[in-house]
């Protein structure tokens, strides 16, 4: 589902050169979790937006389901995202001028996906968003937009779900909810999952732990 090959990315601050990634490689097959767990600062979010296809590195190679990211037009680069990839970043991205409703629904519309079904009733009810299904994202809290670009993210059942502390603004029995929810996801329809987060509580809920430290992984035992 998604492959890392070699990955090197290094960023110039005008004075030195920073090498954060030094030929970082990982797998993920369908069904798999796996948890980047690190000191802030060490390249774990860059890795994240690498494996997504955000940012592009210095060498090495990308492939979710097979494709090679380098060999993708613009526009096929999209349409994988649309299609088969959801994101929860730490800033949320929700649509302003739209409520929590038509933000949660926004892929799935794009996908041609009916709007609801047993999945998004689940999800509703799990992050606690049917009192705010009309409301403005605007005026909700950093804590509930949070909910909502989790729900959105995982609404169209992605093949491959990049969450980058999903559950930072939450406190710790929704949390637990959350990544219940996203495991669940990750079994029922063979999705990967690759999670950034410094919380190895919430890191354990994955079935791999990988440390980045020194722009290279180590095992987690």
């Amino acid at each position: 589902m998604l492959k890392l090959k070699s990955i090197i990315k290094s960023f110039n601050d005008g004075e030195s050169n920073l090498e954060v990634l030094r030929g970082v490689s990982l797998e993920l097959v369908a069904g798999e979790s796996l948890a980047l767990l690190g000191a802030s600062g060490n390249g774990k979010s860059t890795l994240l937006q690498i494996a997504a296809g955000l940012e592009t590195p210095d060498a090495g190679e990308v492939l979710i389901l097979g494709r090679s990211l380098a060999t993708l037009g613009e526009r096929e680069l999209a349409q994988l995202r649309r299609r088969h990839l959801g994101f929860v970043f730490q800033q949320f991205n929700l649509l302003p001028g739209l409520n929590v409703n038509d933000n949660l629904l926004f892929q799935r519309r794009l996908n041609q996906q009916s709007d609801h079904d047993d999945w998004t009733d689940e999800i509703i009810d799990v992050l606690r968003l049917a009192p705010l299904l009309h409301r403005p994202v605007e005026v909700l809290s950093s804590g509930q937009q949070q909910r909502v670009a989790i729900a959105r993210a995982l609404a169209h059942k992605p093949k491959v779900l990049f969450a980058d502390e999903p559950t930072g603004n939450l406190h710790d029995s929704l949390s637990h909810q959350v990544m219940t929810l996203m495991v669940k996801l990750v079994a029922e329809s063979a999705c990967s999952l690759l999670l950034v987060t410094h919380n190895l509580e919430m890191a354990s809920f994955a079935n791999r732990r990988l440390l980045l430290e020194d722009g290279q992984l180590h095992k987690v035992v």
